[in-house]
C-alpha cells in the first residue's frame, strides 16, 4: 500500500473527539460482592515469620503488608477494582497484624467454604497456608467499605470477608464468574484447601538494593 496516499491519523494529536472520561462513584458501603484478589509482590521476606516468596511489602516506616487488589466479578459493579493493604506487622504494635490475620482467616473460610465455627480436621486444614502465593488469585465474598483518603476523597476498601454462615453467601459464591488467569498464568482453585504453589512475577523479587 502506498503510504503517501493515506489520510493522516490525528487521533494521537487531537483529542477533541475522544470519549469523555467516565467518573465512577464509590461502591456503596456494605455492598456484598464476589471478588478475586491478586497481590502485588513487594519482594520483602522474613523467613522466621513465614513470609517467603517475595509477596510481602515493607514500607519506609518498617510496616509490612500484602498489597492487594480486588476485582468485582459479578453484578452491578462487575470489573470495578478496589485496593487495600493487609497488615502483617506494624512498629506501633500488634493490632494491625491481628486485623490482617483475622481478615486472611475469613478470606480462607469464604473461599474454601468453611464456617467460622467449624473446628473439624478438614476445616482446620483449610485455614492454613503454605505460602502467601496461595492468596494470589483467590476468590471470596467480600463486604466493600468506604473510607476517606488523605486528600479528603472517598474511596472503596475491603477489610471484611463474608463466610458461609451469612444468608447471602451461597447465592453470591455460587454465581458463575468468567475464568481469568492469575499473574502466574494459573487459574486459581476455589474450594480445595491444597492450593497449587504460585510464584510472584520474577521482576518483583527484591534485588537486595
Amino acid at each position: 500500500m502506498n503510504q503517501s496516499n493515506q489520510q493522516p491519523n490525528n487521533d494521537w494529536n487531537d483529542f477533541n473527539n475522544a470519549t469523555v472520561q467516565e467518573d465512577y462513584d464509590v461502591i456503596p458501603k456494605g455492598t456484598l460482592a464476589r471478588v478475586r484478589m491478586t497481590i502485588k509482590a513487594g519482594g520483602y521476606d522474613e523467613p522466621h515469620m513465614g513470609w517467603t516468596g517475595g509477596w510481602a511489602t515493607r514500607s519506609e516506616t518498617g510496616a509490612a503488608y500484602l498489597n492487594a487488589e480486588f476485582v468485582v466479578l459479578e453484578g452491578q459493579y462487575a470489573k470495578r477494582k478496589v485496593w487495600s493493604l493487609i497488615g502483617l506487622h506494624s512498629p506501633k504494635g500488634p493490632t494491625w497484624a491481628e486485623m490482617g490475620r483475622s481478615f486472611v482467616r475469613a478470606i480462607l473460610c469464604s473461599s474454601r467454604r468453611v464456617r467460622q465455627d467449624d473446628i473439624s480436621p478438614p476445616a482446620v486444614k483449610a485455614r492454613r497456608l503454605n505460602h502467601f502465593g496461595e492468596l494470589n488469585g483467590i476468590e471470596f465474598v467480600a463486604r466493600i467499605g468506604v473510607e476517606t483518603d488523605s486528600d479528603g476523597e472517598q474511596r472503596n476498601i475491603i477489610k471484611s470477608a463474608i463466610t458461609p454462615e451469612h444468608k447471602q453467601y451461597q447465592a453470591l459464591m455460587n454465581a458463575v464468574a468468567q475464568p481469568q488467569q492469575t499473574q502466574s498464568g494459573h487459574q486459581p482453585g476455589h474450594t480445595n484447601p491444597d492450593y497449587a504453589f504460585q510464584q510472584p512475577p520474577q521482576e518483583s523479587y527484591w534485588d537486595g538494593q
